[in-house]
C-alpha cells in the first residue's frame, strides 16, 4: 500500500473499472494530482466476474456514441498501455420469438441507422447462418451488429488503471473511505483509514457501495446489489471460437463463447435483491451462494433453444452481485445538492461496455464544468431523494433486473415500488377510472376508462403493443373533449419553486433568458441556458409581488432546476428558493368550453380585456381562494387552477360537477402529451437539452437578447445567442405528420430526406385531432439559409424498416397563429 497524500484535486471512491476509466481520463486531460482510492483490491466488487459483452446500440444517440467509444478505446488500450483486454470483434445477434419482440428489434435496426451503427435484419434462417448453434422453434426472426463484441473485463479495468498510472495518477489499494467533508455546500476532503485527504472535487464510482458512499456526504444515491446469474460449461470439442453473442431476451438468456466453452447468463423476470441491510465488510471477490431452482426455468429453455447444452458439463454454476437503479440507467454526474461531488455507478449489468465511454464523459463534465453531451438520459439530477429508500429500491430492483430483457413496449410502467406519491386529486381519479403512470415516485393519471368501458367488463389496467393499445380509443375521445369542449387534467405533480427576496429578481434575470423584471400577476415562459446557449431549463417564472416569484417546471426535472437555481444563487445574494410542490394542487381545465365552465363558478371577469394570456391572480372559486393562471401547455383557451392541497379535492368536485353541462371530460397525461405535440410545443429531456441550442430549437421568440443585465451580469448564454445569430443556424426543429394514418410514432424514428438519414426523431405521438402521427425532430440546414428551404425536401420517416412520407413544417401544425389560446 502506497502512502496516501494530504491534499488532491480529485479523490475517486472505487477501483471497479468505472472507477479506473474515470481515472484515466481525468489523467489523460492533463488533470493533476488524481487518486484513486480502493477498499480491497481494484476489480474486486463487480467489475471480475462481468461477462464482458460490448454492444454498441443503447437507447440513445449520446449512449451509442459513448458505447461505441468503449470499444474503440478498448481496441486501442493494448498498444497504449502494453496491457491485453481480451477484445474480439464477433458481433451479436438477437432474436425474437414473438411478432411484438420482431417489431421492436425492427424499430432498434432503424434507429441504429440513425446512429451510424452497422445493422442487419435477419430473417430465422440467417439467424441460423449467424449462430448455427441456435434451435429455430418459434423464431420470428432477428437483427445482427457485426461491431458488437466480448472482452475480459479484470483485464480491461487493469488496462485503464495501468494507462491512469502512466498519466499521472495514484491508484492506492487497501484504503477504505470512511467520510466525506464538505463545507458550504461543497466538498473539501475524504476521510480514510489511513489519514484525510483534502481535495476539490470526489468521484463516487463505489458500484454496489455507492449508496452507502453517497450517504456519507447527504448525497442520495439510488443502487441496489442484485443476484446475478450464469453458467459455464466445460470444454466443447469443435466449438466455434467466432461465435457472435447470442441474446433470446423472450426467454430471459445470453450466450457467450468463452475459450470453447459457452458461458450462459440470464437476466430472470423476478430478481432477487442481495445484502439490503448493508454488505459485509470482508467481501471481495467472493461469490453468492447457489440457487439451481431461481435458474432452472432459463436453463430448460436454453437447452431447447441450443440443443448442445444439453452435452456439455456444467463447471461453474456463478452467482455474483451486480447493482441496478429504479429505472436500469446508470447514475452520472454531479450531484444537485453538493458542489464537486460526482457520481459514476449503478451500471445495471453494462458496466463493461458503458466505462469507457462514462469515464470520458463524466471527465469532460468536470473539466468543463457542464457536460459536454446529451447525457440527461443518465443524469443523476433525474432522481428523487426517496428513491434511494431501501424499502423502495429492495421492492423495484426485483423488476429492473429482468426489465433489461423484457418486451420494450412504450408506455410501459412500472409494477413494484408504487403509490408512494400521490396527488390531493388521486382516489378521486381512481374513483372516475384512471389508469395510473409512476414518474418520479408520483401516480399521474395517464388516462381514463370511460364507464360504458367499465361496465363491459374492462378494467383500467395497459394492455401492451407496439400498435395501438386498449387505451388509445379512449385516448381519442379526451383529446376530442380538449380540442371541441373541455378537458379536466389533474397536473399536481407540477414542480413549484418559490424564489424570494430583495435580490430575486436580478438573480432570475441573471438565469432566465427571457425578461421577467414584470408587473405582479404576469406569467413568463422562459429557458435557462449554459454558456453555449443550450437549454438547462425549460419553464415558466410566474411574478407575485416585487420579491416573489414562483417557478412552474415538469415533475421529472424538479430535482435539476433546483439544483441549477441554486447553483447560481451568488452567496451575497438576498434571495431564497424553496420547493413548495406539496403545498398546492393544481387542476388545469383546457379547451373551447373553459371560459363559460369556470365563470359559473367565479364572478370574476375572465374575458380576455380582463384576464388576458400570461396572466395570473387570485380569485374565488365556489368557497375557495385559488390563484388562476392563464397559460396552456395542449394549444387551446384554458386555465390553470393552483389551490391549496386541502381544498384541491373540493374545487375539483365543484368543476367536475359544473362540467357535466359543458361537455368536460377527465384527461390523462397521455393527452397533454398528443395535444402539446400536435401544437408543436418543446418537451424538456426529448425535444430540448442541453446540447440543444435555443434558437435552433425554435424557441428564440423567449429570448430577450435586448433586456438591461441584472447586478449580476447579463443573462447566461447571452453571448452565445447572439454569436448564433451572427453565424447562422446549422440544424432547425422540423414538426413532421405521416401522410399515413396508420403506423405509429414514438421517438428515435429516423428522418429521411431526399432519399438520405438526416436525423431523428426526438418526440412522437398520435395526433388525434390531425389524423395521423406527428413527431419532431432537428434537421441540419446551411446557415443563412431560410426556414422555408428546408420545405423545398421531401422527407420520409423511417418505422420499423418502412419508409413513409410525411409532411413537414416549421410552424405548429395545429393552429400556428395560436389564435384558440388567445380567443
Amino acid at each position: 500500500m502506497a502512502q496516501i497524500p494530504t491534499t488532491a484535486r480529485v479523490v475517486i471512491i472505487g477501483g471497479g473499472v468505472i472507477g479506473c476509466s474515470v481515472a484515466y481520463h481525468l489523467a489523460k486531460q492533463g488533470w493533476k494530482d488524481v487518486v484513486l482510492l480502493e477498499r480491497r483490491q481494484p476489480t474486486c466488487g463487480t467489475t471480475w466476474h462481468a461477462a464482458g459483452l460490448i454492444a454498441q446500440l443503447r437507447a440513445t444517440q449520446t449512449m451509442t456514441q459513448l458505447a461505441k467509444y468503449s470499444a474503440d478505446l478498448y481496441y486501442s488500450l493494448e498498444a497504449e498501455t502494453d496491457a491485453a483486454t481480451g477484445m474480439k470483434q464477433n458481433g451479436s445477434v438477437s432474436v425474437a420469438l414473438t411478432d411484438e419482440r420482431l417489431e421492436e428489434l425492427k424499430r432498434g435496426a432503424s434507429m441504429a441507422r440513425c446512429f451510424d451503427v452497422d445493422v442487419h435484419d435477419l430473417s430465422p434462417e440467417e439467424c441460423k447462418q449467424h449462430y448455427p448453434l441456435l434451435n429455430l422453434e418459434g423464431v420470428t426472426g432477428g437483427v445482427f451488429l457485426p461491431g458488437d463484441g466480448q472482452g475480459d473485463p479484470t483485464n480491461i479495468a487493469l488496462a485503464l488503471a495501468k494507462g491512469a498510472r502512466k498519466y499521472g495518477a495514484k491508484i492506492i489499494e487497501n484504503v477504505k473511505v470512511t467520510g466525506i467533508k464538505t463545507s458550504q455546500g461543497r466538498v473539501t476532503g475524504v476521510s480514510t483509514t489511513e489519514g484525510d485527504i483534502a481535495c476539490e472535487n470526489a468521484v463516487n464510482c463505489g458500484g454496489m457501495w455507492a449508496r452507502e458512499i453517497g450517504a456519507m456526504a447527504g448525497v442520495h444515491v439510488p443502487v441496489q446489489a442484485c443476484e446475478h446469474f450464469y453458467i459455464l460449461t466445460e470444454g466443447i470439442d469443435g466449438l466455434q471460437r467466432d461465435l457472435p453473442v447470442l441474446r433470446v431476451p423472450d426467454e430471459c438468456a445470453y450466450y457467450k463463447e468463452d475459450a470453447g466453452k459457452i458461458l450462459l447468463g440470464a437476466f430472470e423476470p423476478v430478481s432477487k435483491p442481495w445484502a439490503v441491510n448493508g454488505i459485509p465488510e470482508d467481501f471481495f471477490f467472493d461469490e453468492l451462494p447457489e440457487d439451481f431452482d431461481h435458474f432452472e426455468p432459463v436453463l430448460e429453455a436454453a437447452i431447447n433453444r441450443v440443443p448442445l447444452l444439453e452435452q456439455a458439463g456444467i463447471a461453474t454454476f456463478f452467482n455474483g452481485p451486480e447493482s441496478f437503479t429504479p429505472d436500469d440507467r446508470y447514475l452520472l454526474g454531479e450531484a444537485p445538492n453538493l458542489k464537486g461531488m460526482y457520481v459514476a455507478a449503478g451500471f445495471n449489468s453494462i458496466g463493461i461496455q458503458s466505462a469507457g465511454g462514462a469515464g470520458r464523459a463524466l471527465a469532460e463534465w468536470m473539466e468543463a464544468g457542464e457536460p459536454t453531451l446529451d447525457l440527461w438520459d443518465v443524469d443523476i439530477r433525474r432522481m428523487y431523494p426517496m428513491q434511494s429508500t431501501k424499502s423502495y429500491l429492495t421492492q423495484r430492483v426485483t423488476e429492473t433486473l429482468g426489465l433489461l430483457y423484457a418486451d420494450h413496449f412504450p408506455y410501459r410502467q412500472y409494477a413494484s415500488a408504487r403509490g408512494l406519491r400521490r396527488t390531493p386529486l388521486h382516489d378521486l381519479l381512481a374513483d372516475n377510472g384512471a389508469c395510473f403512470g409512476e414518474l418520479g415516485g408520483w401516480e399521474r393519471a395517464n388516462w381514463f376508462l370511460p364507464p360504458e368501458a367499465k361496465e363491459r367488463g374492462e378494467v383500467a389496467k395497459y394492455q401492451y403493443t407496439w400498435a395501438r393499445q386498449n387505451w388509445f380509443p379512449y385516448a381519442a375521445e379526451e383529446h376530442k373533449a380538449v380540442r371541441e369542449t373541455v378537458g379536466m387534467f389533474d397536473l399536481s405533480t407540477f414542480v413549484k419553486i418559490r424564489v424570494e427576496g430583495r435580490d430575486a429578481e436580478a438573480v432570475l434575470q441573471r438565469i432566465c433568458a427571457n425578461d421577467i423584471a414584470v408587473e405582479p400577476g404576469k406569467i413568463v415562459y422562459t429557458q435557462w441556458l449554459n454558456r453555449n446557449g443550450g437549454i438547462e431549463a425549460d419553464l415558466t417564472v410566474t411574478r407575485l409581488s416585487e420579491t416573489e416569484f414562483l417557478i412552474i417546471t415538469a415533475a421529472a426535472v424538479g430535482m435539476r432546476d433546483m439544483g441549477w437555481l441554486k447553483k447560481h444563487i451568488p452567496d451575497d445574494a438576498h434571495c431564497i428558493a424553496t420547493e413548495v410542490t406539496a403545498g398546492e394542487g393544481v387542476v388545469a381545465i383546457m379547451g373551447p368550453n373553459a371560459r363559460k365552465l369556470l365563470s359559473k363558478l367565479t364572478d370574476e371577469d375572465l374575458s380576455n380585456e380582463a384576464f388576458p394570456f400570461g396572466t395570473a391572480k387570485t380569485i374565488e372559486l365556489g368557497m375557495a381562494l385559488v390563484r388562476a393562471h392563464r397559460i396552456t401547455y395542449v394549444g387551446e383557451l384554458g386555465w390553470e387552477i393552483y389551490v391549496s392541497t386541502d381544498m384541491t379535492r373540493y374545487v375539483a368536485e365543484q368543476i367536475l360537477e359544473e362540467g357535466k353541462n359543458h361537455g368536460l371530460r377527465l384527461c390523462g397525461m397521455h393527452v397533454l402529451d398528443s395535444c402539446r405535440i400536435e401544437k408543436g410545443f418543446r418537451h424538456f429531456g426529448h425535444d430540448i437539452v442541453d446540447q440543444d441550442h435555443v434558437l435552433e430549437a425554435g424557441l428564440g421568440f423567449a429570448v430577450k437578447t435586448g433586456k438591461e443585465a441584472s447586478k449580476y451580469g447579463d443573462f447566461i448564454g447571452k453571448d452565445a445567442v447572439l454569436k448564433r445569430k451572427e453565424e447562422g443556424l446549422s440544424k432547425r426543429m422540423v414538426q413532421f405528420q405521416l401522410n399515413d394514418p396508420g403506423p405509429l410514432l414514438y421517438h428515435n424514428e429516423p428522418i429521411v430526406r431526399d432519399g438520405e438519414i438526416v436525423g431523428y426523431l426526438t418526440s412522437g405521438n398520435y395526433g388525434h385531432h390531425l389524423g395521423a402521427a406527428i413527431g419532431l425532430g432537428y434537421v441540419p440546414c446551411e446557415p443563412g439559409t431560410p426556414p422555408s428551404a428546408l420545405l423545398e425536401s421531401s422527407y420520409e420517416i423511417e418505422v420499423a424498416g418502412k419508409r413513409i412520407t410525411a409532411t413537414p413544417s416549421t410552424k405548429p401544425l395545429y393552429d400556428p397563429k395560436s389564435e384558440r389560446i388567445k380567443s
